[in-house]
Parts: structure tokens; sequence; C-alpha cells
């Protein structure tokens, strides 16, 4: 008799469905779809979850209006100093043999009167690294320019450390930064310094821009995440008088403002946000100027890649756990409050993502069963909030910086945000960590001097961490959303499966490229290029030190 009745419904071919079918059915007398508990453990995460992201969508929507409303309000230094005060450039380093030629030359090469100068190489190297460092310092200083090799036999407290360390020993009455795959340019100090013309000024921050943005879709990518940081959040947030961070390089510090913060501390991976936190409760106001530009490298490898959002996805969510119960008990307005926890929990949406992956598929099949109508005006607004509005945050960025050109750049969107899906593993387990108060090193993203397409990163060898498990986490949730995607075409619910591609191309992405890019890359690699030497195609290369 029951299989009469069902008999009497329409129900997919799909055997799995029709299992999902049996436990979620409609009443077979009425037809009428009638949830029981399963279905309400689904669904309620489901929308809970949803709704979450739905928030910092919208607030993305706000970051977007603050910027489009006040982008032409241009900060201007208030006058120009009639005598320049005494400026001291901090280049911390670790184990960057590769790009801090580069680097020391590109700050001997600095635009400041050489009396005014002094510049501290912060060398925390355990390799090659603090022989090169020290043979360059000696040479540049030999000719002159005001540059001193620090090197520490101890990472304690990791860049904080180091930087904290070196501000002991400086001259300078303000401090200038740039990481080790940075080439300021000469200019660069005299576009910041005067903006110190305000005594209230406590720090000037630059925008980052890109040498080796073409070399491939990763780099594209990450270049746009970035633009929408410095373009849509620093300019939204700094323009509309909310609190936004120094973001470890590129920028300026008024000396007393970094002591009466209470210096660089390093209890948090961020040490950067930390402390730009503490000066801004202090009182002292910020300052970004997008027109100062500051070329630096993206990480060209897949493993780097992660390990640098992993490592600034649980900063952020250490400084929140350190700096927000502090700000809402201090007298700052409400509008700040509510943007600084925005900013600091933003990547919450990470775990987030994890079980929104994990129940999407049941809870698709769930709501598929309940009608069209109710995933129209239920799931589609809900879609739209918490995934629309990363694409709208990163064409406005786009738009601003290359008007020309930006168009081109739009092609990049639907893998910009496959990407930002299968960070979720990674990210999400360093958020995770971030919550349970797991500590963990400060993991420093390695660069390989790679500015164009036709250099290669694989014969460059640095000590790399062990990939792990995630990879395989990563690949068996690409398995996961294949099966998802065609279990949504096989039904005709064709509204979902682009959404559901997204999730699909993002993990395995990601998966199979943290495999490729091992040591198994390098050996792939020796393997092509020991057979070409042998057919005479290439000459052999010549060793690396």
């Amino acid at each position: 008799m029951i299989h009469i009745l069902l008999g009497m419904i329409e129900v997919p071919a799909n055997p799995v469905a029709h299992y999902v079918y049996l436990l979620f059915h409609r009443d077979p007398f009425s037809g009428i779809y009638q949830p029981n508990t399963f279905d309400l453990s689904i669904e309620i995460p489901y929308f809970l979850v949803l709704a979450i992201l739905s928030v910092y969508g919208v607030h993305r929507y706000c970051l977007t209006y603050y910027y489009l409303k006040n982008r032409n309000k241009k900060p201007e230094p208030l006058k120009s100093f009639e005598t320049l005060p005494r400026v001291t450039v901090q280049l911390p380093v670790y184990n960057e043999r590769y790009v801090v030629e580069r680097l020391i030359e590109a700050a001997v090469n600095l635009d400041y009167p050489r009396d005014l100068l002094e510049i501290q190489v912060l060398d925390d190297s355990t390799d090659e690294t603090r022989f090169l460092c020290s043979k360059l310092v000696d040479h540049y200083a030999s000719a002159g320019h005001p540059i001193k090799y620090l090197h520490r036999e101890n990472r304690l407290g990791f860049k904080a450390g180091a930087l904290a360390e070196g501000l002991k020993q400086s001259t300078g009455e303000l401090i200038a930064v740039f990481d080790a795959d940075f080439v300021p340019p000469p200019p660069i100090l005299q576009q910041m310094v005067h903006y110190f013309t305000d005594s209230k000024v406590g720090m000037v921050q630059g925008r980052w821009t890109w040498i080796n943005r073409d070399y491939s879709a990763l780099t594209e990518v990450e270049a746009i995440m970035l633009d929408g940081h410095f373009v849509v959040e620093h300019g939204g947030r700094s323009s509309s008088g909310r609190f936004f961070n120094f973001n470890g390089t590129a920028g300026m510090w008024r000396r007393f403002a970094i002591e009466d913060a209470g210096g660089w501390e390093h209890d948090t991976l961020t040490e950067d946000t930390d402390l730009s936190y503490r000066a801004q409760l202090k009182g002292w106001k910020f300052i970004y100027d997008p027109d100062i530009v500051c070329p630096s490298e993206l990480p060209v490898e897949m493993n780097s890649f992660k390990t640098q959002q992993a490592r600034w996805a649980k900063g952020l969510i250490q400084v929140g756990k350190k700096i927000l119960p502090i700000v809402w008990s201090s007298d700052q307005p409400l509008y700040i409050k509510m943007e600084a926890t925005f900013h600091l929990t933003a990547n919450i949406a990470y775990p987030l993502m994890i079980l929104f992956s994990l129940i999407l598929l049941p809870a698709m099949i769930v709501r598929f069963y309940q009608g069209w109508f109710q995933m129209m005006y239920l799931d589609f607004p809900l879609f739209v909030l918490s995934t629309c509005t990363v694409s709208g945050f990163y064409v406005v960025s786009q738009k601003a910086l290359y008007p020309k050109e930006w168009i081109r750049r739009l092609f990049y969107l639907p893998f910009l945000m496959a990407t930002g899906i299968g960070l979720a593993v990674t990210n999400g387990k360093a958020v995770i960590e971030a919550l349970l108060g797991i500590e963990s090193t400060f993991v420093r993203t390695p660069k390989y001097k790679v500015e164009r397409n036709q250099e290669g990163w694989e014969r460059k060898i640095y000590v790399r961490r062990r990939i792990g498990w995630i990879p395989v986490v990563e690949l068996l949730m690409a398995a996961y959303f294949f099966y998802a995607a065609a279990y949504s075409f096989s039904v005709q619910n064709y509204l979902t499966t682009p959404f559901l591609m997204l999730f699909l191309v993002g993990y395995s992405y990601m998966g199979t490229m943290s495999l490729l890019q091992t040591p198994f890359r390098r050996l792939w690699f020796n393997i092509q290029e020991f057979i070409r030497v042998r057919t005479g195609e290439i000459s052999p290369a010549p060793s690396q030190s």
C-alpha cells in the first residue's frame, strides 16, 4: 500500500535523491511537504550560516558606500617641513636570500638627506642570508650610506621582536618599515614625511602595488583581492573616520606613537593590526594615501599563498579577542566600535563556510522539495547578500585603479570567488585555532624574486613545512561538490549548479595545486630539465648556492 501511495507522487530517478525523498517525504495523503526533526536540523544551521554571512555581506556594501561617497576626498599634509625630521628605515628580514639584495639596494637609493636617514637591516636569518646581508651592508656603509646590520641569535617575538629591538637602537623621530619582498621607490619617504607636520598623526600607510601581477592566474587573483582591501576597505574606513590598520610594511610611524601605544607586542600573529588599534585608541590619527605606492612581490606558489592567508586570518581573530573588549569599554562612538568588530571578526566566515559546504547538499534537497517559490524569496536574497557582495566589492576596486582595462580583469572574478571558497579549510583551521587559543609560530611567506612570466621558482630552495592533511580534505570536498553539482543538474535545479561549481573549482584548485607545488613539482622540473640538457635543447643551468 505504501509503495502504491508513493508511486502516485513524482520522485526523481536519482537513487540517492530517492532515499532522501523517503527520509523527507511529502505526506502521501495530502501531498504537502511535512518537515520533520531531521529537516529542521539541516535548515536551522543552513539559514543561520547564511544569515551571518549576509550580515558581513551587508557590511561590505557599507564599506563600498563609504568609499564611493568619499572617493574624491584626497588626504593632504597640513604643510611641509622647513627642516626635515630624522627618519629610521627598518628592513625586517628572515631567510630571504633571493630578495634581500633588491630590498637593500632600493633602501640605499631612497631620496632623503643622508645625514637625516638611518637604515637598519633587522636580520633574524638562520641560513646564508645573514652572510649576504652582512656583506651588502658593509659594502654600502663603506660607500657612505647610513646603513647598519643588526642580527639576533634568536627569533623572540618574530617580526615584532625584531622591530622592537631595532627601535631601541634607532635614532629617528619617524620610523618607516619595508618588508623583504617590497621595493620602496626613491620618493616614498618624502611623500609620507610631511603628513607628520600634524602633531596628531601617528602613522601614514601607502598602497601596495605588484611587481609580478601577470605571472599567473593565482597572482592575478591575489592582486585583485589585495586591491579590494586597499581601495575599498582602507579607502572606506579612512575617509569616513573609522579605524584602519597599518599593513606591516610600506608605512611610516611617529616613534612616540609606537611608544605611547605600548610598543610592538608579539602575542598575536598580526602585530601591525594590534599596534594600530592600540594607537588609535590612544587618539593618534592615521592617514591612508592611495597615491603613495610601493611595489611588492606576490606569492607565486599555492602553499606560500595559503600560509600567508592563514597567518592573516588567525592573527586578526587573535587581535579581536585581545582588542575588542578594550574597544567596547572605551568612549569611542558606536560606529567605530561596530566597524572594529566587523573588521576583526570577518574571518569567522571561513569556519562558517566549511559548515555551509557540508550542509549545502542536504539543505538543497530539502529546499527543493519545499518548492521553487520558497527558494526564490528566502534562499536567493541571502545568497545575493552573502556572495554577490564579494564581486561588487572587487569590481569597484578594479574600476578605480584601472579605468581603461578594468573590464578585462572582471574575467577573473569567478575564479577569485572560487579561490576565496577554496581557502575555507586552511583559514577555517587557523580561525578555530585562534578561537581556542592554540599558539603557532610566525611562518613567513617565502619569496623567490620572480618578476616575469619566464622566470621560475622550482630551483630556488627554501625549507618548507609539510603540507599535511589539508589538501586531502580539500580534494574530498571537491569530490563532494562534484556529486552535488551532478545531482543539481539531474533534478533540473539549474539555478544552483553554477553556484555549486564555484565550490567544486575552489576546493579542487586548492587541493590539486597544493599537492603539485611540493617537492614533487621540483623533482618533475629537474627531470624535465635533465631531459632537455641531454637532448641538447638547453645548456646546463649553473648550480644554486
